[in-house]
C-alpha cells in the first residue's frame, strides 16, 4: 500500500472509531424516573425541597444529609434494613432541618452538611452489613 493511501486509511479509520461513542452518546436518553432495585417504594422528597432555588440548592443538600444520617443510624440502633427503616418518610429530617438549621447562615448549613456526612460515613459500613444480609442494599 502506497504511503498516502495508507496515511488515508488510518486517518478514515480514527474518525471512524472517534464517532463511534458520540453515537453512543447521543442515543442515550436521561430519564427523571425513578425506579430502584432495593426498596423501590421511597418516599418522594418533600416539594419545597425540588423547588428551592439553585442558589439556595444547599439547603436541600442538608436535608439529604440530615435524612442519610438518621436513617443509617436507625438501621444499626433497630438492627433490622427493612424498607420503612432504610427509607422513612421525610418527616424526622425536615423537622430536624426547620428546629436546628433553617435560620443558620449558608457556611453553617455547609458545616453541618459535613457533619451529618460524617456521621453517615461512621456507620456507613455497619449499616451495609445489616442490610446486604436482609437483601436490601
Amino acid at each position: 500500500m502506497k504511503p498516502a493511501r495508507l496515511t488515508l486509511a488510518l486517518v478514515a479509520l480514527a474518525v471512524s472509531l472517534l464517532a463511534v461513542p458520540a453515537f453512543a452518546e447521543r442515543n442515550m436518553v436521561p430519564t427523571l424516573d425513578r425506579s430502584f432495585e432495593v426498596c423501590p417504594d421511597r418516599p418522594a422528597e418533600p416539594n419545597w425541597m425540588q423547588e428551592i432555588p439553585l442558589r439556595q440548592a444547599y439547603q436541600r443538600v442538608l436535608v439529604q444529609d440530615i435524612y442519610r444520617a438518621q436513617n443509617l443510624e436507625r438501621i444499626i440502633e433497630t438492627e433490622s434494613c427493612d424498607c420503612e427503616i432504610r427509607f422513612p418518610s421525610w418527616d424526622a429530617a425536615e423537622a430536624e432541618f426547620h428546629e436546628q438549621h433553617a435560620s443558620d447562615e449558608r457556611w453553617i448549613m455547609l458545616e453541618a452538611s459535613d457533619a451529618y456526612n460524617q456521621r453517615a460515613n461512621d456507620v456507613r459500613l455497619e449499616a451495609k452489613a445489616i442490610c446486604e444480609t436482609a437483601g436490601n442494599w
